[in-house]
């Protein structure tokens, strides 16, 4: 139950907030402007990369079959019914 409640508890946060984000009405009134950037060539540095020695081998080992078995149970979950605002007509 606990590990339930640690996956649909931010599930529900995020699907809240995108409610909200998604009821909003915006109107740009200044569309602004990119400031004017002077940019010359520059380099990479140098950079010298080295990996581990990685040695893999098979070997055998012996593991324990299990079977899992999962119980279904219906939970309420709570539902959202969100209305924009009207768009302006300016």
């Amino acid at each position: 139950m606990m590990k339930r409640n640690r996956i649909l508890t931010p599930l529900f946060v995020a699907l809240g907030a995108a409610a909200l984000l998604s009821a909003c009405d915006m109107d740009v009134e200044d569309k602004g402007e990119m400031p004017d950037v002077d940019v010359e060539g520059g380099r990479l540095p140098d950079v010298d990369v080295r990996g581990p020695d990685v040695d893999v081998e098979k070997e055998q080992m012996t593991v324990p079959d299990v079977d899992v078995e999962v119980d279904e149970k219906e939970v309420t979950v709570p539902t959202l019914d969100v209305e924009p605002p009207k768009e302006s007509g300016g």
